[in-house]
């Protein structure tokens, strides 16, 4: 496994093949499913496919992506976090999602915050970005505590969902 970041609390890695069960969970909670959408992952083929095509190709087209995000007390996998370049924004933008145990803790905020951190020291990226669909109010707070701002709303090609994009420059 290649280890991408460490905090005080967890370790971010890249995913693999192997974490085809977790991938399988965390697509399918219903929090996912309403405010990310559903990829069609019903199965552990379905899982690995997820991975080969999503996260994996990410990392071979971009030397960045979404990564797994472990617990470092006990190697638990508590969620994703990382930077996608997606067809459709101009800059790159940062995603998170973890399992419904592991949410209101400040994992997301902690992985975030050093994945923003990596973002812009080691991948030298001036400005970030991330969307959400409008009524994520969640994702919006931690967005805002992580110092992006609502710049507009926008629609992604081929997906006919409003989103709101936020902005965090340098």
């Amino acid at each position: 496994m290649i280890k991408i970041l460490e905090t005080d609390r967890l370790i971010l890695r890249q995913l693999s093949i192997e974490d085809d069960a977790f991938i399988l969970e965390l697509v399918n909670d219903p929090l996912w499913l309403r405010f990310i959408g559903d990829r069609g992952v019903r199965t552990l083929e379905d899982a690995r496919n997820y991975l080969v095509n999503g996260p994996l190709a990410m990392y071979e087209r971009a030397g960045f992506g979404l990564y797994l995000v472990e617990r470092t007390s006990d190697g638990v996998s508590l969620g994703m976090c990382g930077l996608i370049k997606r067809d459709g924004l101009d800059d790159v933008d940062i995603g998170f999602a973890f399992l419904p145990e592991f949410r209101t803790q400040g994992y997301a905020y902690e992985s975030a915050a050093a994945i923003m951190l990596y973002g812009r020291s080691i991948l030298g990226l001036k400005r970030i970005v991330a969307i959400t669909s409008l009524d994520n109010e969640r994702s919006a707070h931690l967005l805002e505590k992580l110092g992006f701002t609502f710049e507009k709303m926008i629609q992604l090609p081929d997906d006919c969902e409003t989103l709101k994009l936020f902005v965090s420059d340098v």
